[in-house]
């Protein structure tokens, strides 16, 4: 039976997948622009080279990138060359394919994305599972309402109001980029102390900003759970109020939030590209951004793309996770 889930959340993965490379597909080309010749219309207009050379360079590139083949040809080449992990080359930054874009981009975007998102969870399942059990002191419930004020202002503000506020006025962290103008990278401990040091204020703006919508969701959970037959149990049978907290009160109220936390990986990149663009952070968001201020759109589509596949996969990880979490869940 476990191999049987595990074959058909594969399927479902790659149906996925499928369905998203489709769509990536087929909706930009229900438009009748053409991304290269726009591109390099841009570039005639800036002195780049003459506009009647114009028609000979996109002639030249369609060719290259397929686009002179019927749609479904193109349509069997894009699915081959997603199933190859070629996600095309960037118009922008030519000859860098936009696998390697992403590659180079992805650790910064761990580092800041991944990890404020864990530590906002993290932050806002326990405060919101104190402020909802009854039995938490009155001060250590009251802890949790400004995090939920932070709710109503947009990270991006968050963001400015900080680096205004910390960084210009009172000099307690750097300005923006991902480490001190002079250094160069490497794997030292002084150079990772550096970046850590730069990604402290985009960190603080990303979890303020969401800390409050697991606090808010956490506490639902929490008080629905609170008049449970198995938590009443445990409380006549004489257990420790830490042990009911823990093993009745706060696993079960997580399952929902573990579900929620894998999609709020993939809405994070919103927020999360534009706090690296102000931070001047090389991030994934960052090069979307930059991808989409330069009419790149191979690399916008590789990008799209590559964050819903992360999701999809990260959706079927959770759900092996879920029997690990409440051994009620059968995988059969």
């Amino acid at each position: 039976m476990r191999y049987r889930l595990i074959l058909r959340r594969i399927s479902f993965l790659i149906m996925v997948i499928w369905a998203a490379s489709t769509i990536t597909f087929f909706i930009p080309r229900l438009s009748d622009r053409n991304p290269i010749r726009e591109r390099f219309a841009e570039l005639a207009r800036t002195g780049g080279f003459s506009a009647g050379d114009l028609e000979t360079i996109v002639a030249s590139y369609n060719k290259k990138f397929g686009l002179d083949k019927p749609l479904f040809e193109q349509y069997t080449d894009y699915i081959g060359s997603i199933a190859q992990l070629d996600l095309g080359v960037s118009l922008n930054r030519f000859p860098k394919t936009v696998l390697e874009i992403i590659m180079e981009s992805l650790p910064w975007t761990i580092a800041l994305l991944f990890v404020s998102s864990i530590l906002s969870f993290i932050i806002g399942n326990l405060l919101g599972a104190i402020a909802a059990w009854p039995k938490s002191p009155s001060w250590m419930r009251s802890i949790a309402t400004p995090f939920v004020l932070f709710m109503g202002i947009p990270p991006v503000l968050l963001a400015i109001f900080l680096l205004f506020l910390l960084a210009f006025k009172l000099k307690l962290f750097p300005l923006g980029q991902a480490y001190s103008t002079g250094i160069a990278p490497d794997w030292s401990f002084s150079f990772m102390i550096n970046v850590m040091w730069h990604q402290i204020l985009p960190a603080i703006s990303l979890i303020l900003g969401s800390v409050g919508g697991w606090v808010l969701s956490m506490r639902g959970m929490g008080v629905t759970i609170q008049g449970e037959d198995y938590v009443n149990f445990a409380e006549h049978k004489g257990l420790q109020g830490g042990v009911i907290f823990r093993d009745y009160y706060l696993r079960n109220a997580m399952l929902p939030q573990v579900t929620g936390f894998a999609l709020a990986l993939g809405s994070i990149i919103t927020s999360g590209a534009v706090v690296e663009g102000l931070y001047a952070l090389p991030g994934l968001g960052s090069k979307l951004s930059q991808a989409i201020q330069s009419n790149d759109f191979l690399v916008i589509y590789g990008i799209v793309l590559f964050i819903t596949m992360s999701v999809a996969t990260l959706m079927v990880l959770v759900e092996f996770l879920y029997p690990l979490l409440d051994p009620r869940i059968k995988q059969d």
